[in-house]
């Protein structure tokens, strides 16, 4: 499974990918959409998304801010193969933001693969990970605006040993990769390609608790 991670490009201004099973595009990719322009036909960025999706043949992922009504999100559009799958948007929003959360994990099946989405302030929130993970996701793919520390690769890290899972990170003008053993891979190239082997391994974990007696009075 090939991903593609652009991170300087806009979407509009890709006029071919290289050969991959989904492309990820950064907050730039789309920039800034407002919804009532996209409905009015005045833009139409989200359909540009979706037919880069036809002519590559592939899955496109863009970060984007949205606007609706006056009200921001951070959001990640989700297209294949000529189809517009949907918006999600970042469920975290931190004090001070001038942002709207949004509400539900986004998953997707994009080329046959189960596909979960973090955005931004998500990453630091393990419970969506978690969800994703036993949900079925093969991959998920996270979006930040930028990388300013260290702290992000390691999360991502973390999360793909302790809950099995590949994490492909779009952050700023880096891209990374994150197995499930541990290790980690990473790129400041303008694009980037990642070989995902999303591998399902699990293992028994048995634990002793106290509770659920199975011998209680009638009367309890």
């Amino acid at each position: 499974m090939i991903f593609c991670v652009v991170t300087d490009s806009t979407v509009k201004d890709v006029k071919s990918l290289p050969d991959c099973d989904i492309a990820v595009f950064g907050f730039n990719g789309l920039g800034e959409v407002d919804f009532e322009s996209e409905l009015k036909g005045v833009t139409d960025k989200f359909e540009d998304a979706t037919r880069l999706s036809k002519s590559a043949k592939c899955g496109v992922l863009c970060g984007c801010k949205t606007r609706s009504r006056g009200v921001l999100r951070k959001s990640v559009s989700v297209a294949d193969k000529g189809k517009l799958l949907g918006i999600s948007d970042m469920n975290h929003v931190v004090d001070g933001e001038d942002y709207k959360s949004g509400a539900g994990l986004g998953v997707y099946s994009v080329g046959g693969y189960k596909i979960g989405l973090c955005i931004e302030n998500d990453l630091h929130f393990p419970d969506g990970f978690k969800a994703l993970s036993l949900c079925g996701c093969n991959v998920i793919v996270a979006f930040l605006e930028e990388i300013k520390n260290t702290l992000p690769a390691l999360l991502i890290r973390a999360y793909s040993y302790l809950y099995g899972i590949p994490v492909i990170m779009c952050a700023g003008n880096m891209a990374y990769y994150s197995e499930i053993t541990g290790e980690i891979a990473s790129s400041s190239q303008p694009t980037a390609l990642f070989d995902v082997d999303p591998r399902n391994h699990y293992r028994v974990v048995t634990v002793r608790t106290k509770g659920m007696y199975n011998e209680l009075s009638e009367d309890y």
